[in-house]
């Protein structure tokens, strides 16, 4: 049980909350801009000296009920709700670390996708492997640098510092609120994982941005259905993003596809030939 981000999360969420969102006058004299603690304990149904120890990470293990108490107090999502449970730790974990070895099957899907950009990220946002169309859309974000293959570290410590055209993304800000919840996710499920807990203390200490993100305490990312690349070679690439999890090693495969006979696609390919000429000519990183 981690007290202190249970804490966190159940004051960041019930600070999100607004008296009439449960039927409650906000009144002129009304000093807390979210819920009150006494508030969400009648919800709930618990003693609000009970909640209020939880909130400040005082408290004992909490129970599946009451935390199910808790959940629909304070309005919680489906994610939400267990990530608060991780928390809580009443859903198992998976393992103390998470998986970084891709399935041989697995790889050899990638290459025999040669016309989709296709390559599997842990879930520390570390790329693992991918194939060349990936590689050529991408652009440096496969190749050997200070920051490596995490994609993470690359939008939040990449020097220049990250702006509207890191590693070719277009569409950075919503990146950046994915990148911050699905490391929260993780850090749940691998609390003592070294990997995820020092990239997350890393990027705490180097960005503000990650910072400012990390303290809101959100936790159900938006699936980015679409993104656009700003390559250096064929300029701007709108790309359909489909992410695949890959429960038994708790890693995504990511396809990224065009529609076929457009311009997206005409580039795509185009990108295909020189990625497959680079490899000729300098081999695979």
């Amino acid at each position: 049980m981690d007290k202190t981000e249970l804490g966190a999360f159940l004051r960041s969420r019930r600070d999100r909350l607004r008296p009439e969102d449960i039927g409650v006058p906000a009144g002129p004299r009304r000093r807390t801009t979210g819920l009150r603690r006494e508030e969400v304990a009648v919800l709930a149904h618990i003693s609000t000296e009970y909640y209020v120890r939880l909130e400040q990470g005082r408290a004992p293990k909490p129970s599946g009920e009451v935390l199910a108490g808790i959940a629909d107090a304070l309005r919680l999502t489906e994610a939400e709700a267990d990530h608060m449970h991780l928390l809580a730790g009443t859903l198992p974990t998976r393992l103390s670390q998470h998986r970084r070895d891709v399935r041989r099957s697995i790889l050899s899907l990638l290459d025999r996708l040669p016309q989709i950009a296709a390559f599997v990220m842990s879930a520390a946002f570390e790329v693992l492997a991918w194939n060349d169309l990936a590689a050529a859309l991408l652009e440096d974000a496969m190749g050997p640098t200070p920051n490596g293959r995490n994609l993470a570290r690359r939008t939040f410590l990449g020097s220049p510092p990250p702006d509207a055209s890191r590693y070719g993304l277009a569409d950075t800000r919503q990146f950046h609120h994915f990148v911050v919840m699905e490391l929260r996710s993780a850090l749940a499920r691998y609390p003592s994982d070294p990997l995820i807990t020092g990239l997350i203390n890393e990027l705490r200490e180097g960005s503000a941005e990650f910072v400012r993100l990390w303290e809101r305490h959100d936790v159900q990312a938006t699936p980015m259905l679409t993104k656009t690349f700003r390559h250096s070679v064929v300029g701007d690439i709108t790309v359909d993003c489909d992410s695949l999890k890959l429960v038994d090693r708790d890693q995504h495969l990511v396809l990224y596809t065009a529609v076929p006979g457009s311009s997206d696609a005409e580039a795509l390919a185009l990108l295909n030939v020189l990625g497959k000429e680079r490899i000729s000519l300098t081999g695979r990183d």
